[in-house]
């Protein structure tokens, strides 16, 4: 199916999420086009991670609504606070996560196969063969018979991107995948990012890491406090910040890393 390039993928309108008196989300509004790369960068407890859970129908909102590739995906009304998401649509969004959430009792493919076979009803021949050509895509063709505690970490957050591809997704949605990863396969998991935008996969990715958000980005949100603070292309936000809040945020960061 061809997606219209006269529509947003993504519209999100009036986001509000709070945990308890902890307003987390206030109030977000984005959209994004079909082929962008967002990354949104911002202070831990800006509501980066809550915003990704979202999208992806994991925490409920307050209030607000996401259409998806036109479709409405997830509404809530303020007098009642009900969330509404539309299963379907939430098919068509993979996710993969900091601690990869590989199932222990099965081994790479098996993984990769359960969700098509299950979920699809897709003979396991058939995913078989799709999983055996992503792992070969991703340098872990050597792996599939291997079970998740035998491999490193870098190998484990491959085979989530191998496993959330299986279903053929519309969106990627990439929650700081290369934090709990130490620093030498840490490039690994972001070749195979990489891999995906060349062949322009839409994602939305939560990092700390300025040198892959600016290598990834084709824009990039700034989120703190609950609010878009800035949004723009990766030189502009990254390089030249506009606002001071964004500026402060920068500078913090990479003097960090020298």
């Amino acid at each position: 199916m061809t997606m219209s390039f006269s529509l947003p993928l993504v519209k999100m309108q009036g986001l509000h999420k709070s945990y308890g008196p902890i307003q987390v989300l206030k109030g977000i509004d984005i959209e994004m086009k079909p082929g962008e790369r967002v990354v949104v960068i911002g202070p831990s407890g800006g509501g980066k991670s809550t915003l990704l859970r979202v999208m992806m129908g994991l925490e409920k909102i307050d209030s607000g609504s996401i259409s998806f590739d036109g479709k409405p995906y997830i509404s809530s009304a303020a007098i009642d606070s009900k969330t509404v998401i539309d299963t379907n649509v939430r098919r068509s969004i993979g996710m993969v996560f900091q601690h990869y959430t590989l199932f222990p009792h099965l081994n790479v493919l098996q993984n990769l196969v359960l969700a098509p076979c299950k979920v699809r009803g897709e003979p396991r021949s058939k995913a078989e063969g799709r999983a055996q050509a992503l792992l070969e895509r991703f340098g872990l063709a050597a792996k599939a018979k291997a079970y998740p505690a035998q491999l490193s970490g870098g190998q484990k957050q491959r085979v989530a991107i191998a496993r959330a591809l299986m279903l053929d997704p519309k969106l990627m949605l990439f929650d700081e995948v290369t934090s709990a990863l130490d620093p030498e396969l840490v490039s690994e998991v972001e070749q195979v990012i990489l891999q995906l935008a060349a062949q322009n996969m839409p994602m939305m990715i939560v990092t700390h890491d300025m040198w892959f958000a600016k290598n990834i980005a084709s824009r990039v949100i700034f989120c703190a406090g609950g609010v878009v603070v800035e949004d723009g292309p990766p030189e502009q936000v990254l390089g030249s910040p506009r606002e001071e809040r964004t500026k402060e945020f920068i500078d913090r960061v990479f003097h960090i890393k020298q």
